[in-house]
């Protein structure tokens, strides 16, 4: 039993137990603030990051091993919510290499965001994942999402790079330009080709 002392009173069980219920509330309240959004992204970021990526990127290594130091270098970065790989095995998008929570396993042609990237073979930038169609919820954070195609020569999808963020509209045009680059690059296919 806690007693607390009120210049020379002690508190009654009453106000014990008042102040009990107002530090839980307390408590409750402040693990409910949601940290603040994090600064925009600038070219100059992504300079860095793409300068970063092409020496991490070695075509003589598994696409695997480059596809696990690219999701590190994003998400250490940034810090963004989820950040990671799916790749075209057989009918479905298999998780790759990723940072951030657990993740879907398995994802169809045409469903959720990246079923529609790799469907539609382009990038798809989700200000809010409620609002779009068939969006598959892996996880309740998740607030926005950008989707970028990894493309052979042939102009196939190979894997979609996937990001998430806690945010409503983190992402922008800049994201998609430079993280479309970074796809490219990862590729093997020379920018804008």
């Amino acid at each position: 039993m806690f007693v607390y002392s009120l210049g020379g009173n002690e508190a009654t069980e009453q106000q014990q137990r008042q102040r009990e219920v107002d530090f839980l509330a307390a408590k409750e309240e402040m693990e409910r603030v949601v940290e603040p959004r994090p600064r925009e992204r600038t070219q100059q970021d992504y300079d860095l990051v793409l300068r970063q990526a092409r020496e991490l990127l070695d075509d003589r290594a598994d696409v695997i091993a480059n596809m696990a130091n690219v999701a590190a270098l994003l998400h250490s970065t940034f810090h963004f919510w989820w950040t990671g790989f799916y790749r075209v095995v057989d009918s479905h998008l298999v998780l790759g290499p990723f940072q951030g929570p657990m993740a879907c396993t398995r994802i169809a042609l045409g469903h959720g965001v990246c079923g529609t990237a790799w469907q539609q073979a382009h990038t798809i930038l989700v200000p809010d994942v409620e609002q779009f169609p068939g969006h598959i919820a892996c996880s309740s954070n998740s607030r926005s999402e950008i989707v970028v195609p990894l493309l052979d020569d042939n102009g196939q999808v190979t894997a979609v790079l996937d990001i998430d963020s806690q945010y409503p509209a983190h992402f922008s045009d800049l994201d998609a330009r430079n993280l479309e680059l970074l796809a490219e690059m990862m590729s093997g296919r020379q920018p804008g080709r």
